[in-house]
């Protein structure tokens, strides 16, 4: 197998993950009291009071999540002319491995656009 291609789906996973919690800093609080959940977000502050946390350091966690996501996509940028294994099995692995790579940074980069608008455009906006 291939160690870099193992590696970027690792930075994938780990950027995927730090998009999210921009989801859950700044959309998630957004989406429920737009939706009339107030009552349910100030219980599920309750329950989980990180979530204060991540909403008062929105610049850090959004910065974190960049950076993640800059350091994923230039390392599958630089993986593209990798070659696979010459072992069909093992291509096939190695080519799977890309297509979930790649997926999940769109993913990412998704969720982290999502995040952004959310956090920084739409209180700009009001």
């Amino acid at each position: 197998m291939n160690v870099p291609l193992k590696r970027n789906a690792g930075l994938a996973v780990l950027a995927l993950l730090a998009s999210s919690s921009t989801l859950v800093c700044c959309v998630l609080p957004a989406v429920m009291v737009a939706l009339g959940a107030g009552a349910a977000l100030a219980g599920l502050i309750t329950v989980i009071p990180q979530l204060i946390w991540l909403s008062e350091h929105k610049t850090l966690v959004f910065g974190t999540a960049g950076g993640l996501l800059i350091a994923t996509g230039l390392a599958l940028w630089q993986s593209r002319p990798l070659p696979c294994p010459a072992d069909p099995g093992q291509a096939r692995t190695c080519m799977r491995l890309r297509r979930w790579s790649v997926v999940l940074y769109a993913a990412a980069l998704l969720a982290f656009a999502f995040g952004a608008i959310f956090a920084f455009a739409v209180p700009w906006l009001a």
